[in-house]
């Protein structure tokens, strides 16, 4: 075998293992995942409490409070998402849902024409349950866990302002718009009654009990 043979092969050796070293370095260029900068967004979820239940939300303000501040104006913007489902015409058309004109304290599932789902009947109670402003508040919050069974589709209104507002708009729909309910009522519960006397600090002493008498000086 002569010298031009020998390279031929080398050659063709050191070919080869450059090749196979040029497809390792593009495949690592290509199929590398490197570590992020920064962790993916986490998700935190409520620690259960003892006994294995979730902590409790905190207390929604009562509905007579927050419409003690409502817009009205902001309520018809916010209504806008409610039209293409409800009208809010006196006399108006049912659409998907029920016309919501002279709504509050409406009975619930009792409007003319429209046909209401068998978990919306049966909050009904037969008629007896009432739409109270307290009642549209739970409801708009979110109307799948308020009324179980319901058709409406509608996610609900998680900002106390956004209900607030809106429920005083659906008020002005009326010939003869109900009260506003008292704010801070649940707050005069706590007050004493009128004319209560507050109990005395110091004990009086039995009657006909001798005095303590005093005692004697030292000697």
């Amino acid at each position: 075998m002569d010298s031009f043979e020998i390279n031929k092969l080398i050659g063709g050796l050191l070919g080869t293992v450059f090749v196979v070293f040029s497809v390792g370095l593009v495949s690592d260029a290509l199929f590398a995942s490197p570590a992020p900068e920064k962790p993916g967004f986490i998700i935190e979820a409520t620690e259960p409490t003892e006994g294995g239940t979730a902590a409790p939300a905190a207390e929604a303000k009562p509905i007579a409070d927050l419409l003690a501040t409502a817009n009205v104006e902001a309520g018809a913007a916010v209504f806008k998402k409610c039209q293409a489902c409800h009208s809010g015409e006196k006399g108006g058309p049912n659409k998907v849902g029920p016309d919501l004109w002279d709504l509050i304290d409406r009975p619930v599932a009792e409007h003319a024409g429209f046909a209401y789902s068998a978990g919306m009947k049966e909050f009904s109670k037969g008629g007896a349950e009432k739409w109270t402003y307290d009642n549209l508040n739970h409801f708009l919050t979110s109307p799948k866990k308020f009324v179980k069974g319901t058709a409406m589709g509608f996610a609900g209104l998680p900002k106390d302002e956004d209900r607030a507002n809106v429920i005083a708009y659906l008020r002005t729909l009326s010939d003869n718009p109900k009260p506003l309910p008292t704010p801070g009522a649940s707050a005069d519960a706590a007050k004493p009654a009128e004319g209560a006397k507050p109990a005395d600090g110091a004990a009086k002493p039995a009657e006909g009990a001798a005095p303590a008498k005093p005692a004697a000086p030292a000697q």
